[in-house]
C-alpha cells in the first residue's frame, strides 16, 4: 500500500517537533540525569512509539500496526546494545556527565538522517533485485551468530577512520571547553575533543545500522513502516542511556537475546520464497526472547543491582 506524500510529510514532521521537545523541555540542562528522572523519560518515549503502532493500526489496519511493533521492539531492543558502546566512547575519551547528553542528542538527529539514507537504498536494492534478500539474510545469520561469540566491545580511536580524517582536517584542542564543538584559539577555527565524540558516536551508529535495517527489513517492505519504526526508536535514546548507565553489568544476556533474533529474522528472509510465518507470530517471538533474555539476566544479577546504581551515581556526579 503506497503512502501519501502528505503522510510522509506530516511523519518528518513529527519526529522533528519531538526531537525539539526532546531538546527543549528534556536536554534544557547540561546536566546529568538523575536515574529516576531518566527512568520516567524513557517509559514515556518507549509508551509514545508504541502509541504510535496502535495510530497505524487504526489508519492502515492490523498488518501495518503488527509490523511496526515488531519493528519498533526489535530496533528499540538493538538501540540498548548501542547504547553500551556510547558508554564506552565517553569512558575512552573521558566525556564529563554533564556533557553527553549534548553529545547523545546530536547523535540521534544525525543518526535520524543516516537511518532515512539506509532505509531508501536498501528498499532500491531490494527492489531492484530479489536475491538482495538472501545477502541481507544470510548477513545477519552471520551478525547474530558473531554477537553470540563476542560479548565484550572495545572501542579504539585511533583506528576510527572517520575520526582520523577529522583530525587530519580540523586542528583539535586537548581539553573541553563546555558544550562546545568547535572555539577560536589563536585567530582560527579549532575542533574539541566534543565534536570527537560526536564523530565516534555517528560512525558507530552507521554500523549498527547496517545490522538493524536489514533487521526490519525481514520484518516488512514497506519504507513508510520501516523509517517510523526506526526514528521513534531513536527518540528518547539519552534518557534510555542514562538509565542503562547504572545497569550496565546487568543485561548479562542481552546479547544472546539479540543474537537469536538476528538470527531468526535472518532465517526468515533466506526462508522468505518458501514460507512466510504471519507478523503476529514473528512480533511474539521477538517478545518472548527478549522479555526471557532481559528478566533472566536481571534476576541473575539481581545482588549486583544496588553496588551498580551507586557506582553510576558517583561517576555522574564527578
Amino acid at each position: 500500500m503506497a503512502v501519501a506524500w502528505w503522510a510522509w510529510l506530516a511523519l518528518a514532521g513529527l519526529v522533528a517537533a519531538l526531537l525539539v521537545v526532546d531538546l527543549r523541555v528534556f536536554a534544557r540542562d547540561a546536566g546529568a540525569i538523575p536515574f529516576r528522572e531518566a527512568a520516567v523519560w524513557s517509559i514515556a518515549w518507549t509508551v509514545l512509539g508504541a502509541g504510535f503502532g496502535g495510530l497505524l493500526w487504526a489508519w492502515r489496519g492490523s498488518t501495518a500496526g503488527e509490523e511496526y511493533l515488531a519493528g519498533f521492539m526489535i530496533e528499540k531492543s538493538l538501540s540498548i546494545d548501542n547504547l553500551f558502546v556510547f558508554a564506552l566512547v565517553f569512558s575512552t575519551l573521558s566525556v564529563p556527565a554533564h556533557l553527553q547528553r549534548r553529545v547523545l542528542y546530536w547523535g540521534i538527529v544525525g543518526a535520524i538522517v543516516l537511518r532515512a539514507v539506509f532505509i531508501l537504498a536498501g528498499a532500491a536494492a531490494l527492489d531492484a533485485a530479489h536475491w538482495t534478500i538472501y545477502v541481507f539474510g544470510a548477513f545477519l545469520v552471520l551478525t547474530g551468530i558473531r554477537m553470540a561469540c563476542h560479548r565484550e566491545a572495545e572501542i579504539h580511536p585511533e583506528h576510527n577512520p572517520a575520526l582520523r580524517l577529522v583530525r587530519r582536517l580540523v586542528p583539535m584542542t586537548a581539553g573541553y571547553h563546555g558544550g562546545r564543538f568547535f572555539v577560536r584559539d589563536g585567530g582560527g577555527r579549532v575542533a574539541t575533543p566534543m565534536l570527537a565524540a560526536l564523530v565516534l558516536v555517528a560512525t558507530f551508529d552507521v554500523v549498527f545500522a547496517v545490522d538493524s535495517i536489514p533487521a526490519i527489513f525481514a520484518i516488512t517492505r514497506d519504507t513508510f513502516v520501516v523509517f517510523a519504526a526506526n526514528a521513534f526508536s531513536l527518540l528518547g535514546l539519552s534518557a534510555l542511556y542514562f538509565v542503562l548507565v547504572g545497569m550496565m553489568g546487568r543485561f548479562r544476556y542481552l546479547n544472546v537475546g539479540l543474537a537469536v533474533v538476528l538470527v531468526l529474522v535472518g532465517a526468515k528472509m533466506l526462508l522468505a520464497d518458501v514460507y512466510k510465518p504471519p507478523v503476529w507470530a514473528a512480533l511474539a517471538v521477538v517478545v518472548v526472547v527478549l522479555g526471557s533474555t532481559i528478566g533472566a539476566s536481571l534476576v541473575t544479577t539481581r545482588g549486583a543491582g544496588r553496588s551498580d546504581q551507586a557506582a553510576a551515581d558517583r561517576a555522574l556526579s564527578d
